[in-house]
């Protein structure tokens, strides 16, 4: 998947977060992947010294992982969720270098 690393971007995956009732925290800790997950309490905790790119990286990378509700999450963010979750090398029929290019 290809998308630009910009506060917007950032936003919007803040906006998905919230829609399916997770709570992301910026917090100081001594995190080896840059984030914790606290499944019970719906929480995300992102290591506050991480530029845009890499909190971006993060909650990309922890999407799979979380219990979203597709039905909670609006038009929009549905959408969007759908873009996120393709894995990169996963259509049958794809080469493994093409990447796909998400609305913004």
């Amino acid at each position: 998947m290809s998308f630009k690393y910009t506060p917007n971007t950032l936003k919007k995956l803040e906006q998905l977060y919230e829609e399916a009732r997770y709570i992301i925290r910026y917090e100081k800790g001594n995190f080896t992947s840059g984030y914790c997950i606290l499944e019970d309490k719906r929480v995300v905790v992102i290591n506050r010294f991480l530029a845009i790119e890499g909190r971006i990286n993060a909650l990309v990378e922890i999407l799979p992982a979380i219990n979203v509700k597709y039905d909670d999450l609006s038009g929009e963010m549905q959408k969007w969720y759908d873009q996120l979750k393709v894995p990169v090398t996963g259509a049958p029929g794809e080469e493994e270098s093409t990447q796909k290019e998400m609305d913004l």
